[in-house]
């Protein structure tokens, strides 16, 4: 038999040996690429501060305050969020600037929730050379749903062309036998609204769409072709255009008695911005669709999801405008980043990220209206693909009917 000594030493030995390899073990578990540490994850963010589109730097603020209030109740996993946001006018040139001071200066883990089709567009091609994710972006252009071609890019609100396709469907529903105008920017907005309203009218397109009008966004008057459209004789008016010429188009339908259904993207549901100054008798009726709920709409008063909603901005964000919905958006957003980090657990690599976020299940973020959920693939990097319809009554907008998803499956 081994002496008391030998023995002794033997256990330490062992105890020494378990420990190293509980250690080693820990470390397996435990993956971190640059910007994450036991304590902190380090997400960049790049927003139009300033600039043509800086009312959506309230985006930004919310994703901002959102995080801070995750880090005050202990972080996730333990790890506080370093939110790094950078102003860029909405100027491309800024934009590649300040994402590469991100990626390569600061170091992030992510970029999250960057704002603009022309912004983001300008670094799409580095963020996927370089293998860092620009997740959530913050544009409503198809091209983000692209995991094949570009694997590290996706995006969060339904795009153009998913909006384009819910509308259709309301069509062929609504009317059968429609006789329908489309007008639009002649751009990649509008044309990607053409073709989703294509992509569900199919073979039947040719004789459902009477006429397609495009026009561009320098002209000062559209009048001119709501008064050609009229005379097409037909019966459903869709209305692709960004507000100044949405306003116009409802306004001079109106004034031409012209009385088709018309439905309008929601980039121009702006009461104050379209309905008002079309005229709130001549806006009548007019169709859109949403996925998210109004902060400032009493319907939603009693809603758990938006009793949340205005806690958070109550303490975090207090004074802030609810009637912004950049507000709701960016909460709903931020909310989502967080839901994609916990599923991390402790494996914080950027290629698990996007793993993650293309794992995600009927994810019901807090501002989204009941039935709307995010879902993800790996070949499905677009998270919104539903909306309900709604129609503008009494000077306020009313929902109605189903959610209608995207899907071309009829």
């Amino acid at each position: 038999m081994p002496s008391i000594t030998a023995r002794t030493l033997l256990s330490f030995a062992a105890a020494a040996a378990f420990t190293v390899l509980a250690s080693q073990a820990a470390l397996a578990q435990k993956k971190y690429d640059p910007g994450v540490t036991d304590t902190e994850i380090k997400i960049g963010n790049v927003e139009a501060y300033s600039g043509p589109a800086s009312a959506y730097g309230a985006i930004g603020k919310t994703e901002d305050a959102y995080f801070k209030m995750i880090n005050d109740q202990g972080g996730i996993n333990g790890r506080k969020i370093n939110f790094i946001s950078y102003d860029d006018g909405y100027s491309p040139p800024k934009t590649v600037e300040q994402v590469r001071k991100l990626i390569e200066s600061d170091e992030v883990f992510l970029v999250f929730n960057a704002l603009g089709t022309p912004t983001q567009s300008a670094v799409q091609k580095y963020h996927n050379a370089k293998k860092v994710p620009q997740l959530f972006v913050a544009t409503g252009a198809s091209k983000w749903n692209d995991p094949k071609d570009f694997p590290w890019t996706m995006g969060f609100q339904p795009s153009y062309r998913v909006e384009a396709r819910i509308f259709a469907k309301y069509i062929l529903k609504a009317k059968p036998d429609a006789k329908v105008a489309i007008f639009y920017a002649n751009d990649d907005f509008g044309k990607d609204y053409v073709a989703g309203i294509k992509d569900v009218f199919g073979d039947r397109a040719k004789s459902l769409i009477v006429t397609e009008e495009s026009y561009e966004t320098t002209e000062p008057s559209i009048d001119s072709h709501i008064v050609k459209l009229k005379g097409t004789g037909a019966d459903v008016f869709v209305n692709i255009a960004t507000p100044k010429f949405a306003a116009q188009a409802i306004k001079k339908i109106a004034e031409l008695e012209w009385k088709p259904m018309q439905i309008m993207t929601d980039v121009s549901i702006s009461i104050g911005a379209v309905m008002k100054p079309a005229g709130l008798e001549a806006s009548e009726g007019v169709l859109s669709a949403q996925y998210m709920k109004d902060a400032s709409d009493p319907q939603w008063k009693d809603d758990e999801g938006m009793k949340k909603f205005m806690t958070f901005i109550d303490k975090y964000m207090p004074g802030a405008n609810i009637s912004d919905s950049n507000l709701v958006y960016g909460y709903s957003a931020a909310q989502t980043m967080v839901q994609v980090l916990k599923q991390c657990g402790d494996n914080l690599t950027r290629e698990n990220v996007m793993k993650q976020a293309a794992s995600l299940k009927d994810f019901a973020p807090d501002t989204l209206i009941p039935g709307i959920t995010i879902n993800t693939s790996a070949t499905d990097f677009a998270p919104i693909e539903q909306l309900k319809m709604m129609q503008f009554k009494g000077g306020k907008w009313d929902f109605f009917g189903d959610i209608i998803s995207a899907d071309l499956e009829r």
